[in-house]
């Protein structure tokens, strides 16, 4: 059900002027760790109420935890319901590959809808169907840019081997994102180390332009 970020290794550099870092594999993935998963089930089942609301997700719905489906379920809420815990910035069309979804900055965690039929519910498998990228409704926002948590994103700080830190504790050591692009030769001015990543299947970018934090 979830789907969960790994650290990215060490990498190593090469030579030349604007030495590009080589890292061996990077998943950037949430702070908290998981994609969470919602039930867009039409069946009698106690989740029902919540799938009929999932299936339309716009920008600015709400939802929280599903206590019936524990620890990863979330369901759909009013925004002034107390259960209420996040709202969409963005809903996006669902993708099997994890690398393939980019949320925009602000994103405290995203959650993924899916098809299921019969009384099993999304819990025991389903289709992907859409994204939601969700913003805490309370004051903590790790996926603000620079925070440390959340996707990487513009603003954001690394270390010299792409794992996303805090920009308060990267000064000196780390070094700020200055843009996510596919190709080094697309690095803005001021990019002073630019961070070649290898292929992964839908990631919308490859290389990190990044300059000293």
């Amino acid at each position: 059900m979830a789907t969960h970020g790994t650290t990215p290794p060490s990498g190593r550099r090469q030579g030349g002027c604007l030495p590009t870092l080589v890292i061996l594999a990077v998943i950037l993935g949430l702070a908290y760790g998981a994609s969470r998963v919602f039930d867009d089930t039409g069946s009698s089942s106690s989740s029902s109420s919540a799938g009929e609301k999932a299936s339309s997700w716009n920008v600015g719905d709400c939802g929280g935890p599903d206590p019936e489906d524990a620890p990863d379920g979330y369901r759909a809420l009013d925004c002034d319901d107390s259960g209420a815990t996040f709202k969409a910035l963005e809903v996006k069309e669902a993708s099997i590959l994890p690398d393939a979804i980019q949320c925009p900055a602000g994103t405290d965690l995203i959650i993924q809808v899916k098809i299921s039929f019969g009384s099993g519910g999304a819990k025991n498998g389903g289709i992907p169907s859409k994204t939601v990228c969700g913003r805490n409704l309370s004051g903590d926002h790790p996926g603000d840019a620079g925070a440390g948590g959340g996707q990487l994103v513009k603003g954001d700080c690394v270390t010299d081997t792409a794992q996303e830190v805090p920009c308060a504790s990267a000064t000196g050591s780390g070094f700020k994102v200055l843009d996510l692009v596919k190709d080094e030769k697309q690095c803005p001015s001021g990019t002073t180390e630019p961070m070649r990543l290898t292929l992964a299947i839908g990631r919308p970018y490859d290389v990190i332009c990044a300059t000293k934090a």
